[in-house]
């Protein structure tokens, strides 16, 4: 579920606790969590409603001047109406995560452990060292040229570093990428790997 910058912030300082979507199958679960681009929101209620039983409580709640106004601003498409109750839960937890460079031989032994299963289970081989690598040499270079030089588009590449972000490996940056000290710190241990 895409949650809006803007909408994440009034999340955050509570001034939203409701949004509404229309959907064939729910997006989310109640008790579950959403990263966003800001931080981790948590889903307290998933309930499909009728435009009917939509109030100007909920509206006011959703962020709304109006009832009107929040239905006619939900997408006209013969969909469910999902009624989400959610609240702020806290910062992304992979920015903590990728500062964190004191790791122990154990901990680097479980991230290299990582890696291999993720390049385990692609269908590129060994892409984890490479793609680090590659982001550690060009720091700051756009998303579509680091993806031309392997050959994929953007939409295929990005999920791949995705996944490093998710281990604390990397950091997004306008543009493109750079190696958390977390990730140089993994890459640096890699090297010394000669079988992988």
């Amino acid at each position: 579920m895409l949650i809006k910058s803007v909408i994440v912030d009034r999340i955050k300082s509570g001034k939203i606790s409701l949004i509404f979507r229309r959907w064939k199958r729910a997006g989310v679960k109640a008790g579950g969590t959403q990263m966003t681009q800001r931080g981790v929101v948590g889903i307290d209620s998933v309930k499909v409603v009728t435009e009917e039983q939509v109030t100007e409580e909920d509206a006011k709640a959703a962020g709304f001047e109006s009832r009107n106004e929040l239905l006619s601003d939900l997408y006209d498409r013969d969909e469910d109406i999902y009624r989400i109750g959610l609240h702020w839960v806290g910062e992304d937890p992979r920015k903590v995560l990728r500062q964190n460079d004191d790791l122990s031989d154990k901990e680097l032994s479980e991230i290299i452990e990582k890696l291999r299963q993720l390049d385990i289970r692609s269908q590129r081989g060994n892409w984890t060292r490479a793609y680090l690598q590659m982001i550690h040499d060009q720091p700051n270079t756009h998303a579509a040229i680091l993806a031309g030089q392997i050959g994929l588009d953007i939409p295929t590449f990005k999920p791949w570093v995705r996944k490093l972000k998710a281990l604390g490996l990397t950091e997004s940056l306008r543009p493109g990428y750079q190696l958390s000290p977390r990730g140089e710190k993994v890459l640096d241990a890699l090297r010394q790997k000669p079988d992988r």
